[in-house]
């Protein structure tokens, strides 16, 4: 789906909170890489959309009304059948009615089980006196125990990418340690840029938050993305 279409059906919605699968694919559209994700809005429809992008897979609940999933019971990992997909259904349903009853539930969105990399994580927020700011950092939990991150005002430009990459303190995890393999700082910069385009290019976006983005020795993708637009 266009970020156009996405847009539009959001306003005519009356919310500014995209769901993840609306997210992803606004961004694939702008050539970022993320993990391949569908709508499923019923338990049947979950287990047939697993079968298709193959197995283990991650079910999480789509709700315009839930910011994060995993606080509610509505995320479930590394499914392995369509058995287990459909007791995941079950309980990620249980789960999040018993904590939000009056949240609306549009389905699950599945996705296959990304193999582990690096965490980091690509995010932008608005300023109110210097408008959209990027920030890059350690992903995970980890951006909130460490608080390791780096700031760049869009648009960033090939030097601006480098250095928020070669600001952070852990810097060296990208880099290999303890004979773990690094991450392709090449596609990470190109990330970081690509993600500093669409914001430009769509002022609606206000927020937006790839984590966790996986660094692997040869790419990076997107494992989940929150996107907020302007009302």
């Amino acid at each position: 789906m266009s970020f156009a279409a996405v847009l539009a059906q959001a306003r005519s919605e009356g919310r500014t909170l995209l769901t993840e699968v609306e997210a992803k694919s606004a961004l694939a559209e702008a050539g970022i890489p993320v993990v391949e994700t569908r709508l499923a809005r019923s338990r049947e429809e979950a287990q047939r959309i697993a079968g298709e992008l193959g197995f283990p897979v991650v079910l999480k609940i789509v709700s315009p009304d839930i910011a994060h999933k995993s606080d509610v019971g509505g995320v479930k990992l590394n499914l392995a059948d369509a058995e287990a997909v459909g007791r995941a259904w079950d309980e990620i349903m249980a789960a999040v009615r018993a904590a939000e009853p009056t949240a609306r539930i549009e389905g699950v969105s599945v996705q296959r089980m990304a193999k582990p990399g690096i965490e980091v994580i690509v995010g932008m927020t608005t300023d109110p006196q210097f408008g959209p700011v990027m920030m890059f950092g350690l992903g995970g939990i980890m951006v909130e125990v460490l608080k390791d991150v780096a700031f760049r005002l869009v648009p960033l430009e090939e030097k601006d990418a480098a250095e928020m990459i070669d600001e952070i303190r852990a810097r060296p995890i990208l880099d290999g340690v303890r004979g773990q393999p690094g991450g392709d700082i090449a596609a990470l910069r190109q990330l970081l840029l690509a993600v500093s385009r669409f914001v430009e290019s769509h002022p609606e976006v206000r927020e937006l938050d790839l984590n966790p983005v996986f660094v692997y020795p040869d790419g990076v993708v997107a494992v989940d993305a929150r996107m907020v637009v302007a009302e």
